[in-house]
């Protein structure tokens, strides 16, 4: 099979949530295949480390802040990125937040927030960044799901909620866009080692557990889901359409 069915060069990726962690990582892998790379965040101070870090790798970045969860700052700013940088070619919606408390005790307030965060926000930059793709008949989407999308654990309930809807939004977004030529599929990371997870991280109990729930035997590196990116942004996955692709080290393969 020719590399050349993973080569992004002259293609425009738009990564979401991506000053750090997860985020960071897939848009450093789409970059060094060849993708220019917008970053997406909150902080500006953040976000323009995060450039500055492509940069120095010899990626061409730019940065383009705005939040996710605000349908009306997410049109101006897939606005902004069209008419200043390009056509979008690759759309990974990784933005995301955490947060655990048992489910009996989980306030609405903080419902609201993780919902907003974690579905929402895919929706509304997918819908916004489709609505230009379509015209074009080409576009790659790829959302963040996870572990969760599958299988629940305690204090997570309304996390692991957005993340199953994530993986049918993602089969809907395809049952809709395909027909344009629009190729829409989502990773589902097992557990990293991320700014995000870093509270189990830490846990002795928590990582003991893990490591042994895990085939792999460990957590995984962020560079380890740079493939799966760059695959399913590439002309290789063109066929390819409405799937989740799990990288969890064999959790959920097995009991």
């Amino acid at each position: 099979m020719s590399v050349r069915l993973f080569d992004l060069s002259g293609r425009l990726a738009l990564v979401t949530g991506s000053s750090q962690g997860i985020g960071l990582s897939l848009a450093r892998g789409l970059g060094a295949a060849g993708a220019r790379i917008v970053l997406n965040g909150r902080d500006a101070d953040r976000l323009a480390g995060a450039v500055a870090e492509l940069r120095t790798e010899g990626i061409e970045a730019s940065g383009e802040l705005f939040d996710v969860t605000d349908p009306t700052a997410v049109t101006a700013g897939v606005a902004r990125i069209e008419e200043g940088v390009g056509p979008i070619d690759i759309l990974v919606n990784n933005a995301g937040i955490q947060r655990r408390a048992p489910l009996e005790d989980y306030s609405v307030e903080t419902w609201h927030e993780l919902m907003r965060a974690n579905l929402d926000s895919v929706f509304y930059v997918g819908q916004a960044v489709a609505r230009r793709m379509i015209p074009r008949g080409r576009g790659k989407i790829i959302n963040i799901a996870s572990l969760q999308s599958e299988a629940a654990r305690y204090s997570i309930a309304p996390y692991t909620a957005s993340k199953g809807a994530v993986k049918n939004l993602t089969k809907g977004m395809c049952a809709d866009w395909a027909r344009h030529g629009l190729q829409v599929n989502a990773i589902g990371p097992g557990y990293f080692v991320t700014p995000l997870n870093q509270a189990l991280v830490e846990d002795p109990r928590f990582d003991a557990w893990l490591k042994a729930r895990t085939p792999a035997g460990r957590w995984g590196r962020v560079e380890e889901l740079q493939g799966a990116a760059i695959f399913l942004a590439s002309a290789a996955s063109d066929f390819i359409n409405g799937q989740v692709i799990y990288v969890d080290g064999g959790v959920l393969a097995t009991l």
